[in-house]
């Protein structure tokens, strides 16, 4: 049997790419944010979805409508705040950014509805992922203790939460003891967790996480092998090497990876194998999150798993 997967994702983007078709401009419109790209993967592995969001202004209008599209229950507050949006240029193959605009914050009363909404589809959830907004120098959407909050909520009547935060966020959401900590070690180096990038070090911080209720915590390391942590065992996670399209949201789909398998029931090398596999094949395509259950299947198949040091 497969639990259901929330997944809170405070404000979703519009993203807005132009890309080039035989010489002429070709403009796609998505849905995007963490969360969402997130649950896009989860639901392409064989998970159900909730995903819990606050949808306001044009933006959230016309997100209304891209979520629509895709197999995932949506659980929407409807909020004055506007939800951000990007125009993105890749026509050279590169990714250039035309005009980004940022979310608005929440006011206290769509924070205490958006809230409720992703207590009670985590509760009713297996499993659920706590995902951030655009940027984590930007006026924050939520305060940043709804993320101690909400896990400690969620993992006290039952749920595994997994996080994918840094900084305050993560701060925050540690406070509350979530079951599952995905980071990058760029984020670990930047929250001063770890003193530099070797396995060591790395470990070391990682370990400081797990020391403080914790069960997993996973560090993504770009183009190396990852690192699991747990209790006393570390481990590195290689996943099969891939010409590379576009690296963004590789760790996303990681995250999803893992949120899918425990979901399905799967064990901690599962997760990971399948994790590994999800955030290799998203750095082979423009879609971030996207990619098909069966691909990553055959994937984590090929993914190799060491125990460090």
């Amino acid at each position: 049997m497969t639990d259901r997967v929330s997944v809170f994702a405070p404000s979703p983007q519009l993203t807005v790419t132009v890309e080039d078709l035989d010489g002429n401009p070709d403009v796609h419109l998505h849905a995007g944010g963490q969360g969402f790209w997130q649950a896009r993967m989860i639901v392409a592995l064989g998970a159900p979805v909730t995903l819990c969001c606050a949808l306001g202004g044009e933006t959230g209008q016309v997100l209304r409508h891209l979520l629509a599209e895709h197999d995932i229950e949506v659980r929407a507050r409807d909020v004055a705040a506007r939800n951000g949006a990007y125009v993105h240029d890749r026509r050279d193959g590169d990714r250039d950014q035309v005009v980004e605009q940022l979310p608005d914050p929440l006011t206290r009363h769509e924070l205490d509805d958006l809230y409720e909404l992703a207590v009670i589809a985590g509760l009713t959830s297996g499993v659920a992922v706590l995902s951030g907004s655009v940027d984590e120098s930007t006026e924050e959407v939520v305060p940043v203790s709804t993320y101690e909050r909400l896990t400690a909520d969620l993992v006290g009547n039952g749920c595994r939460v997994v996080v994918d935060l840094a900084g305050e966020r993560l701060s925050a959401a540690l406070a509350g003891v979530p079951t599952v900590v995905k980071v990058s070690h760029e984020e670990l180096l930047d929250d001063g967790r770890a003193d530099d990038d070797s396995v060591p070090a790395l470990t070391k911080a990682a370990r400081a996480i797990v020391g403080d209720g914790v069960d997993l915590v996973v560090v993504s390391r770009a183009a190396d092998p990852t690192l699991a942590v747990r209790g006393d065992e570390a481990l590195l996670v290689k996943g099969p090497s891939l010409a590379p399209v576009d690296t963004r949201g590789g760790g996303d789909s990681m995250t999803a990876g893992i949120a899918a398998a425990f979901a399905q029931g799967e064990d901690v090398e599962a997760a990971l194998r399948l994790g590994a596999a999800a955030g290799a094949l998203n750095i082979t395509r423009h879609g971030l999150g996207s990619g098909s259950g069966d691909a990553v299947r055959a994937l984590a198949e090929r993914v190799e798993i060491t125990r460090a040091g």
